[in-house]
């Protein structure tokens, strides 16, 4: 079996003392430049990954929870992710964890992409939220790291989950627009094929069927690639030149349905008199909108608080097997629908 690498290692490559090694990874200033390089190139040559925790040296324990989401969730979501991100720094510190935040890009590559915190064995147990890549969840499997996810579940992912209602809320934001007198009513989406995205557009159907309204397939939108602002106004633009006749859109998220109206408004049709709009998640940025967004609000930060919940339990080996939270929603009524449309 080989051995791992240790300290002393980099130290006999890099011809200097195990301490001067340790200074070079914490980047202290007393160390010149050339010695720094020298180490470092040793430290990459060998692959090395320290531990840097000192409480898990002692009690094989860090008292760290990973959190892991990929680049594009936290770049393009606008604040969904970092609402949840927050909600589990809220909660660990009931818990008295600390909560290590990192990103992997969606093309997850394990030759390169591993988290570090992963390599040097510094977190108990990690949380993932949104979409992430199956090799890298059989990875953290492989580690043997407990795992709990937030917003995401598949066939292949057997471990507790936080997930939104998102079937409900598909259903309540349809409903909305019928109650406010539409029937010829759009689904723009991206990324369908992720579960949460999925169950909104399922919801929207059976609020269809419920109100016997007959399901339009000219309507849909939901072959772009991702749920961001940028993607939702293609989504329009497409729906638009179909010329088919629609009076009112319920957008996958917040973020798609920004990028909607501002299509329209560019194409002069404003935004509720012409065509409603609805979104969902709620983020910060609807209320600057003009006008603000109707939308469904999802809890966020409880949704963070749940996990780290989930996560305690499983460390502190209370019984817990595979567990599904559904967190509920709730609809926000602003002025981007509008009552008894025609």
């Amino acid at each position: 079996m080989k051995m791992a690498i240790t300290i002393k290692d980099v130290a006999r490559k890099a011809n200097v003392s195990t301490a001067t090694v340790s200074l070079v990874i914490h980047d202290h200033r007393r160390i010149s430049s050339s010695t720094k390089h020298r180490v470092r190139s040793a430290i990459e040559e060998l692959n090395y990954h320290p531990v840097r925790s000192a409480r898990g040296l002692a009690s094989q324990k860090s008292g760290n929870i990973g959190f892991i989401v990929t680049d594009d969730h936290f770049s393009r979501s606008e604040p969904f992710y970092t609402q949840i991100f927050l909600g589990t720094e809220f909660q660990a510190r009931e818990s008295e964890y600390y909560v290590l935040l990192t990103t992997v890009p969606a093309d997850f590559d394990e030759r390169q992409n591993i988290p570090r915190f992963v390599l040097e064995k510094n977190v108990e147990g990690i949380i993932i939220a949104g979409k992430v890549p199956h090799k890298l969840v059989k990875l953290l499997e492989d580690f043997n790291i407990p795992l709990v996810f937030i917003d995401y579940i598949s066939s292949q992912v057997t471990h507790p989950v936080v997930m939104i209602d998102n079937v409900s809320g598909g259903l309540m934001a349809t409903e909305h627009l019928i109650d406010c007198g539409h029937a010829d009513i759009a689904f723009i989406a991206g990324d369908i094929q992720h579960p949460s995205i999925f169950e909104r557009y399922q919801g929207y159907k059976m609020a269809l069927e419920k109100a016997q309204i007959p399901f339009r397939p000219e309507l849909i939108v939901i072959d772009e690639p991702y749920p961001a602002r940028k993607y939702g106004y293609h989504a329009a633009m497409k729906l638009v030149s179909r010329k088919k006749r629609f009076s009112a859109i319920f957008t996958c998220n917040d973020a798609m349905a920004i990028g909607v109206i501002q299509y329209l408004k560019e194409a002069g049709m404003p935004v509720p008199s012409t065509v409603s709009i609805i979104g969902f998640d709620d983020v910060e940025a609807n209320l600057s909108l003009d006008p603000p967004l109707t939308t469904v609000r999802v809890p966020k930060v409880d949704m963070g608080m749940e996990a780290i919940k989930l996560m305690t339990e499983i460390l502190q080996k209370r019984p817990t097997g595979p567990r599904k939270i559904l967190m509920p929603v709730e609809l926000v009524i602003r002025k981007s629908t509008c009552i008894n449309s025609n």
